[in-house]
């Protein structure tokens, strides 16, 4: 280009066509083109034949035709045409080359092809697009394969996010009861993929046959839904929450995150959504959180009351005091072992109810397989049998979890000590027994006490643990000596019963 334009500048100047070959050193020819006209022509590419890959392109043509027929997921792939060629024909070819050669072979029979789009603008308040995605995180110190439940609205781009054991129909209508919440309304319509917790059979184009709690709980909030073209063909339909996925994945997530429990990562979600509002998407001006202050007030106002997102099970207790649910076994007390209770499943906790009375409840499962027992459950159980409570796997789960304190511990050994195993093991549970009637804080209060004055008791326990509620200070009891004489124990002195005056306190004669 610049050469042209020296040569027309010194045309300009007067000098011959002959003067200018000679100056720039090109042939006459190509001063004649530079004085007609100040763009150089195009480079011409001389056409030549592939002297390796060539002989295999009607081969490898017919391959990729025959493949026009073939199920999506069984078709050649650039290497497996490469593979093709060594094994079967002993070509002498690299594999770049067939790559080069697969690629416009198969834009040319119609394997590939890049399918037009049209651009979209969202009316504030109007869609949101709803997915599940896959991620890990360190969990109590074990590496756990989660799920990330994404709700991300069309116009503002703000996204919130929630993680679930699993993608079941629990966890996918809980997350739209926790995002609208989050949110503070609902969008007008909401874009799904073609999920099973709403979606039980594809029909044809756009037409689904929906579960029938996410019908109600969509007709519980107002809003409408629509499905995309199922597979990776619709995937570009609701491109703004896969890629929402892949964003927050990437820029959150790495490195691995690592908490303590669901709550923790629930909190560390929530903050990352709160620093996401002062996130710019390319070509916008606003920031996330500005254009969405102008959405929110156009979102559909929100029930009175959430969903229930929860299913409704019948479930067996076993001989165990056990219940089965997905897989995973809770207790429940053991006065329902052989019969039946109503259980509600949801997201996070198992609740076991006899009738509207609630009985147990456990937070749920991340693995199948697992059990979660309470110590509580057995414990009528193991007043009868007190020889089971050391190996019980309730006791080795109480003592993991912290239930079973150091207190516990000492009182049960020293009981033991003082009355035997059965007699001792049987004074604890009563003592146990006391955590259904009064708080925690006052019951570990009378165990301590009751053990340091070595007087085993429940009724001891309870007179401490009562002392221990109303800030007095109960009697110190007097225990008598294991190997006392009938003697020894007549001659007893008589209990000092002042520190009880108190009860008569406004009593009538």
């Amino acid at each position: 280009m610049e050469q042209f334009e020296d040569i027309r500048r010194d045309h300009r100047d007067g000098m011959t066509i002959r003067a200018l070959a000679r100056k720039h050193r090109v042939h006459r020819r190509t001063v004649r083109y530079a004085i007609a006209q100040a763009e150089p022509p195009a480079r011409k590419v001389t056409a030549r034949e592939s002297p390796v890959t060539g002989r295999w392109e009607p081969l490898v043509r017919s391959w990729l035709v025959a493949d026009l027929d073939a199920p999506r997921k069984q078709r050649h792939t650039a290497r497996r045409v490469w593979q093709r060629l060594l094994e079967e024909h002993d070509a002498r070819v690299s594999e770049s080359a067939v790559r080069l050669l697969v690629a416009r072979l198969k834009r040319e029979v119609g394997l590939s092809r890049v399918e037009a789009m049209v651009p979209q603008t969202h009316p504030p308040g109007a869609e949101a697009e709803v997915d599940f995605g896959e991620f890990y995180a360190v969990l109590a110190g074990e590496m756990t394969k989660l799920w990330m439940f994404v709700m991300r609205c069309s116009y503002s781009g703000k996204a919130v996010h929630f993680a679930y054991a699993n993608q079941a129909q629990e966890s996918f209508l809980d997350g739209h009861v926790r995002a609208f919440a989050a949110l503070g309304g609902v969008p007008g319509l909401i874009r799904y993929d073609n999920l099973k917790p709403a979606v039980i059979r594809v029909l044809l184009g756009r037409e689904r046959f929906e579960h029938p709690r996410f019908i109600t709980m969509r007709s519980h909030y107002g809003y409408e839904s629509f499905y995309c073209i199922p597979g990776k063909d619709g995937a570009h339909e609701k491109g703004g929450v896969e890629g929402e996925i892949g964003r927050f994945r990437r820029r959150h997530m790495v490195p691995v995150p690592h908490v303590g429990s669901m709550a923790a990562l629930d909190a560390a979600l929530s903050a990352a959504d709160a620093r996401d509002d002062q996130r710019y998407i390319d070509g916008r001006r606003n920031r996330i959180g500005q254009d969405f202050a102008v959405e929110a007030a156009l979102l559909i106002p929100l029930p009175e009351r959430p969903f229930r997102a929860v299913a409704e099970l019948s479930c067996r207790v076993d001989a165990k005091a056990r219940i089965c649910v997905r897989q995973s076994y809770y207790s429940v007390p053991a006065r329902f072992v052989g019969g039946r209770v109503r259980v509600e499943l949801g997201a996070r906790t198992v609740t076991a109810l006899d009738g509207t009375t609630v009985i147990a409840r456990h937070p749920r499962s991340l693995h199948k397989r697992s059990e979660d027992l309470v110590l509580d459950h057995y414990l009528e159980v193991l007043v009868r049998k007190p020889g089971a409570l050391p190996g019980s796997t309730a006791l080795a789960t109480a003592r993991a979890n912290g239930t079973f304190t150091a207190t516990h511990q000492r009182c049960w050994d020293a009981a033991r000590s003082a009355l035997g195993d059965a007699g001792g093991t049987r004074a604890l549970i009563g003592a146990l027994l006391l955590y259904r009637s009064m708080p925690a804080a006052d019951v570990d209060a009378g165990i301590a006490a009751a053990t340091r004055a070595g007087m085993f008791h429940p009724d001891v326990v309870t007179i401490e643990a009562r002392a221990h509620a109303t800030g007095t200070t109960a009697p110190t009891p007097v225990p008598i000596p294991q190997h006392a004489t009938p003697a020894a124990r007549a001659t007893r002195a008589l209990p000092d019963l002042t520190g009880y005056d108190h009860l008569l306190n406004g009593a009538t004669p």
